[in-house]
């Protein structure tokens, strides 16, 4: 097989993969017959996905509400952190408006967020 084609064969591909997982662990040799076909399926699978199951990149509302989450911070203090006012962040985190350049920098400095993210590129 060189591709997967159709769901059909995806969700067969997916089922083996199932199996082998049930089969194959960590100490499993790489040359195992079944740790090579388990690599090869996968790397079927992960081909098909990328192609009709694509994950777009996060947004920069997204990224900031996980990094708050991860950071433990909420809204106000990301208010404080980047001296602005509850009400201007609220507008931003809603996507009602944009951060500007200097904002967007701070968003990207304190919460250590990608700049590329921030800038949409």
């Amino acid at each position: 097989m060189t591709q997967i084609k159709n769901e059909m064969q995806y969700k067969a591909a997916c089922d083996r993969i199932n199996e082998l997982l049930k089969i194959v662990g960590n100490d499993t040799p790489a040359d195992d017959k079944n740790m090579l076909e388990l690599d090869l399926i996968s790397d079927l699978v992960a081909d098909y996905e990328e192609e009709h199951y694509p994950i777009e990149a996060p947004t920069l509302i997204e990224t900031i509400k996980l990094r708050l989450y991860e950071m433990g911070i909420t809204q106000t203090k990301l208010a404080e952190m980047l001296g602005l006012s509850t009400a201007r962040v609220s507008e931003i985190m809603t996507g009602k408006s944009e951060p500007s350049l200097k904002i967007g920098r701070e968003i990207s400095k304190k919460l250590n967020i990608d700049p590329a993210i921030v800038l949409g590129v």
